[in-house]
């Protein structure tokens, strides 16, 4: 199979797997072959293009500082052109499990890598869909997030303004602990009111229309909007002709002449060393008039303000990642309407600066299945929450403990409760409306007074002791938000509650829910249950 561009030796990277360290220490990961790796050439697909960096690509830096070891550089449809991962003169990247269908692109040789086992992460780009479409035809998680948040130094452009480094994994969990180390390559700033969850009955949209979708496929789509139902999302419909009419105008129209801005010299001066479907779409778009891309631009502006004002009032919206999976005599057949027909669910994404999450959803037929999440640019973290309820269905009701990889980039802070905002409580919703994430349980020094305040609903007021009063260790919990969720939540703190310091049983200090000393005297002493839970189970409150 022609996965593999360039890989170093087997004891070199045997060698490297024993002496890494790090929190991805031994994970063998496999780089698109339009990405820098220092001493490994980059060709693009195109051997003629080759160059030798002295080093890394930021993104492929960040990883390995993490303890990944490079396998090797994987194959792809040349420059980043094609959704089909057969326009390669390494030869045709065929599906892992079915050789006669494609394996989808461009990040054939790293969607495959994965897939087989021959690799732990690897590295993709997306533009139109390269970093989604190989992940739904081989089974696997691919991540592709808000446009710029990950530095895209050191790859070979194909659509500069579009361009997406991603990640691929076999499961979401690794995908997102890899995804936080490349946020360490971040080049976008995250804004202030970021949300780092998805609420716990998210509203998901679907299009009330799937052209081109294969009826198999069909039914398997519909399987999976029935499983996110069942698990708690509401389901709504919205008109797809915006998303649809921009994604044709990826190549269809004006856009396409930023891959001549990006290779078409070099496509022009060697023309014997072109692929004749990427060299037909590359000196294509040479003579586009700038009115004609002018104009292109203010209609995907206006496009992308329909699309996302059709989405208001919901957090994600679900697609087929792909309409069906062809053969390579297909493609061989017609390279250009295959390729086109691929992109309808996927084109429209970096066009609108959103970011999205693809993941296996089962099969359709004898084919790989899956889907993709897609939401708001900076919402990367909601749109990992709602793909995690796909992948691992009853399991889903919190998030895990472990922060979603945007947390590693964006601005956050944090918040330690011990009553009625705990998860399961009655004000619980406060965080969670506000986009706030729950990041796992935490213990008091054993400091504090715990009492419950005669309010509606019943709220603990915790307290700090003085040296000479014995403490107890009271339970809460922490909770991270964005900086502008904070101070909203703050301005609709009701007396006597505050907020203050609290000292955790580690020695550290947090910011906490804390009370007015003098109210918190004359409510009730609960400090013995050491939990608002548990005197709330006791009876004890109320």
């Amino acid at each position: 199979m022609t996965v593999w561009i360039h890989r170093p030796p087997d004891d070199s990277i045997a060698a490297q797997l024993t002496a890494a360290g790090g929190e991805l220490a031994g994970l063998r990961l496999a780089v698109k072959d339009n990405v820098d790796v220092a001493g490994m050439p980059t060709t693009a697909g195109c051997p003629e293009f080759a160059y030798t960096p002295e080093h890394d690509a930021p993104a492929v830096a960040a990883l390995r500082a993490a303890g990944a070891v490079v396998v090797g550089k994987t194959n792809l449809d040349q420059f980043a052109t094609g959704l089909v991962g057969t326009r390669s003169p390494y030869g045709a990247v065929s599906d892992l499990r079915r050789p006669e269908f494609v394996s989808g692109g461009s990040s054939s040789g790293s969607a495959v890598a994965v897939a087989s086992g021959a690799a732990d992460i690897a590295i993709g780009t997306d533009t139109a869909g390269s970093g989604r479409v190989p992940a739904a035809f081989q089974g696997i998680v691919g991540i592709k997030p808000t446009v710029g948040v990950v530095s895209t130094e050191g790859v070979v452009p194909a659509c500069r303004s579009y361009d997406c480094v991603t990640i691929f994994a076999a499961d979401i969990h690794l995908a997102n602990r890899a995804m936080g180390v490349l946020a360490a390559a971040g080049a976008r700033t995250w804004p202030a009111d970021v949300r780092f969850a998805a609420p716990p009955e998210p509203v998901v949209a679907i299009f009330d229309a799937l052209p081109d979708l294969d009826p198999l496929w069909r039914k398997a789509f519909d399987r999976t909007v029935a499983q996110l139902r069942d698990s708690g999302a509401r389901i709504v419909t919205v008109d797809p002709e915006p998303f649809l009419a921009a994604a044709r105008l990826l190549y269809d129209g004006a856009l396409v002449a930023e891959r001549y801005s990006a290779v078409g010299e070099f496509v022009d001066a060697h023309p014997d060393a072109i692929d004749p479907t990427v060299g037909s779409i590359i000196r294509a778009a040479r003579d586009i008039p700038a009115h004609r891309l002018v104009a292109d631009l203010e209609t995907l502006q206006q496009l992308r303000a329909r699309a996302l004002a059709s989405l208001n009032g919901s957090d994600a919206l679900l697609t087929p990642t792909a309409p069906y999976q062809p053969t390579i005599a297909e493609v061989s057949a017609d390279p250009i309407g295959v390729n086109s027909r691929l992109g309808v669910y996927t084109n429209f994404c970096n066009l609108f600066d959103l970011c999205a999450v693809a993941v296996p959803a089962g099969t359709a037929g004898d084919a790989q299945f899956g889907v993709t999440v897609l939401a708001r640019p900076f919402e990367d973290a909601v749109a990992l929450d709602i793909a995690t309820r796909i992948t691992e269905g009853d399991n889903h009701s919190h998030p895990e403990p472990a922060p979603a990889w945007p947390l590693r980039r964006a601005p956050a802070h944090e918040l330690i409760v011990f009553g009625a905002h705990l998860r399961g409580q009655p004000l619980e919703h406060q965080l969670t409306d506000l986009g706030a994430r729950w990041a796992g349980p935490v213990r008091t020094a054993p400091r504090y007074r715990l009492a419950a305040l005669d309010t509606t609903p019943p709220k603990p007021a915790v307290t700090r002791q003085p040296d000479d009063i014995t403490g107890a260790t009271i339970a809460g919990e922490r909770w991270l938000l964005s900086p502008a969720a904070l101070g909203q939540f703050l301005t609709q703190l009701p007396a006597p509650m505050q907020l203050g310091a609290v000292e955790l049983d580690d020695g550290t200090w947090h910011t906490a829910f804390a009370c007015d000393a003098t109210t918190a005297l004359t409510a009730k002493d609960i400090s013995e249950y050491s939990s608002w839970k548990t005197a709330l189970a006791a009876g004890a409150v109320g």
